[in-house]
């Protein structure tokens, strides 16, 4: 299964579950979003989540991810790119961006 599709099962199944979850675009791609605010959305080869940066650091030196670079050169301090082995893994990290987020402050 491509990872759109296997973001595309997750972010049914969040939505289903979470009422304060939305689905939406960024960047021209299925995501979604808490309180207005995304957390998650995914291509067809990655999955690209709001993190804090000490934990976006912490996956970064382990290599399980890779920096989220909208302009080339200017990674974003609180996004990475990943690609999870399978939907379990998918869900873990769209739920830990979820938390993240849902616990920001509003603006």
């Amino acid at each position: 299964m491509t990872l759109d599709r296997r973001f595309a099962s997750v972010s049914a199944n969040l939505v289903a579950q979470d009422p304060a979850v939305e689905q939406g675009r960024m960047l021209h791609a299925p995501g979604l979003k808490i309180s207005g605010k995304f957390f998650a959305f995914a291509s067809r080869e990655d999955l690209y989540v709001k993190l804090p940066a000490a934990r976006v650091h912490e996956l970064l030196d382990s290599g399980a991810g890779r920096p989220c670079e909208i302009r080339k050169g200017s990674p974003m301090r609180e996004w990475i790119r990943l690609d999870p082995i399978d939907e379990d893994a998918c869900v873990a990290y769209v739920n830990e961006a979820r938390d993240f987020v849902a616990r920001q402050p509003r603006r």
